[in-house]
C-alpha cells in the first residue's frame, strides 16, 4: 500500500488565493480506493459544491481500476465529502458571499489508510495577480539557484 500518496491540484493554487484549509473524508467505492492507492487521480477540473446541506466534489477524475472484472465505477461521478456540521455550516455561509468558492487542493492517505481530501476556502485571482505570483515564483527559483 502506498502510504506516501500525495496528489496536489496545482491549478487551484494558480487560479485561487487559498484562505482556510480543511481536511475532509471522502466516500469512495472499492474500485475507486484501489485506483486512488495506485495514484490514478486527476483533480485539475475538480470543484466542490453544496447540495441539500451536504458537500460534494465533482469532476475529480479517478481512473478505472485495471484488475476489476465486471464492476466499474464512473470516473467523474460526484463524491460526498465528510466534514463536521460546524465546518459545513461555516463553509456554506462563506460560499454564499460573492467571490468565494471551495477548491480541492490535495488528496492523500491518512495513517489509517483512508483517503482524505484537503479543501480550501478560496477567492479567485485576477489575471494580473496570476502574473505577479508567477514572477514571485521565478524570483524564488533564481534565488535558490544562486545560493
Amino acid at each position: 500500500m502506498n502510504k506516501d500518496l500525495n496528489i496536489i491540484n496545482r491549478k487551484a493554487t494558480h487560479d485561487f488565493n487559498l484562505l482556510e484549509s480543511y481536511v475532509a473524508g471522502i466516500i469512495l467505492t472499492g474500485t475507486e480506493i484501489k485506483s486512488v492507492r495506485m495514484g490514478k487521480v486527476n483533480m485539475s477540473d475538480a470543484f466542490c459544491y453544496f447540495k441539500d446541506g451536504e458537500l460534494f466534489v465533482r469532476n475529480m477524475h479517478i481512473s478505472d481500476y485495471d484488475r476489476s472484472s465486471f464492476y466499474k465505477h464512473d470516473p467523474k461521478r460526484p463524491r460526498k465529502l465528510l466534514l463536521t456540521k460546524r465546518e459545513l455550516k461555516k463553509l456554506n455561509n462563506k460560499v454564499k458571499e460573492k467571490g468565494f468558492t471551495i477548491a480541492p487542493v490535495r488528496l492523500f492517505l491518512s495513517d489509517t489508510g483512508y483517503a482524505k481530501l484537503e479543501i480550501s476556502l478560496a477567492k479567485g485571482k485576477n489575471t494580473y495577480d496570476k502574473r505577479d505570483s508567477l514572477k514571485e515564483k521565478d524570483l524564488k527559483r533564481e534565488m535558490s539557484r544562486e545560493q
